[in-house]
């Protein structure tokens, strides 16, 4: 009869039910991502990350947890700040030569890479080039040394050249640690060799490389795996090597390493995933180079980039 409503038989009935229950779950799966956004960023950071409609937030395809010896270590993305892996990021530990990252910035800050700086102070503490009073080196090659085989006379020898002296430059340091809002981070020397004064987190160390791979100059040095630099005289020469074993394999551009015997074994490497920059932290590690490995293993393949709309 005309105008009557058609029965609808069992297969069509499945067919909507279907539909219904694959809807609710693209609508819990969404949820769920936000959710974990928010709780994953909200609960690391004093101050909360507001996501940007105009970015895109990485997530695990696959999660599993890996097994590091190091005490605490983050996988963050560098252009939104969002963390994706986080094991103890607001526990503090002494940075060690990772410190030289904010020597380098300070330094990019306020000189220029052909400005000429003479060596004031020998010393022999940790790792050094062996430079002597008087000499003379140019800014950047003063960098190179400190960024690559981390010659603890090259970070005094930039420090100490600072308008001031070396005080004013820690002062710049812990200045521009604010500005980054690196809430529990402290530098006391511009080494990393004074353990009971400089302090940082997983966290903030993390957010510290992500804003230093921004500089260009920076980054092209911490990229570098061998350079030769003499003094401006001609007369010394020095051969150096990046002590950062993993760089130039699986796509690692950089940035530093870190030891001493209080902070133990500390890496931060960034690393470029499907077009985007992943900065990598690891504190307090028995094998900083095995436990890299093992969190990349979480990465690799493994993110995709979603839109958030909170």
């Amino acid at each position: 009869m005309k105008g009557l409503p058609l029965k609808k038989g069992p297969k069509e009935f499945y067919k909507i039910y279907s539909l219904i229950l694959f809807s609710i779950f693209l609508v819990l799966f969404s949820l769920s991502i936000i959710l974990k956004f928010w709780i994953i960023n909200y609960s690391t950071n004093d101050i909360p990350i507001k996501p940007r409609a105009d970015f895109k937030y990485p997530v695990l395809k696959a999660e599993f947890n890996p097994q590091i010896s190091a005490t605490g270590a983050i996988i963050m993305d560098g252009k939104t700040k969002a963390l994706i892996y986080s094991k103890n990021p607001k526990l503090r530990f002494s940075p060690a030569s990772t410190t030289k990252i904010m020597t380098a910035i300070v330094a990019l800050d306020s000189f220029k890479l052909n400005d000429i700086l003479t060596v004031k102070e020998a010393t022999t503490e940790g790792s050094i080039l062996g430079l002597y009073p008087g000499e003379q080196l140019s800014l950047e090659s003063l960098l190179y040394a400190l960024l690559l085989p981390s010659a603890n006379d090259a970070a005094l020898t930039i420090a100490q050249n600072y308008p001031g002296g070396e005080k004013k430059f820690i002062d710049k340091m812990n200045e521009k640690a604010k500005l980054f809002m690196l809430e529990n981070t402290h530098f006391g020397d511009p080494a990393g060799l004074e353990d009971s004064k400089n302090f940082t987190t997983p966290f903030d160390l993390a957010r510290l490389a992500s804003f230093a791979m921004e500089n260009s100059d920076f980054a092209k040095i911490v990229s570098t795996q061998y350079k030769i630099i003499t003094d401006m005289s001609g007369a010394s020469v020095y051969f150096l090597e990046n002590l950062n074993k993993l760089l130039g394999t699986d796509n690692i551009t950089g940035i530093k390493t870190g030891y001493t015997q209080e902070a133990g074994q500390v890496l931060v490497i960034s690393k470029v995933e499907s077009g985007n920059t992943i900065i990598l932290v690891v504190m307090g590690s028995e094998d900083r180079f095995l436990d890299t490995q093992k969190l990349l293993s979480l990465i690799s393949g493994n993110l995709t980039y979603l839109s958030i709309h909170p």
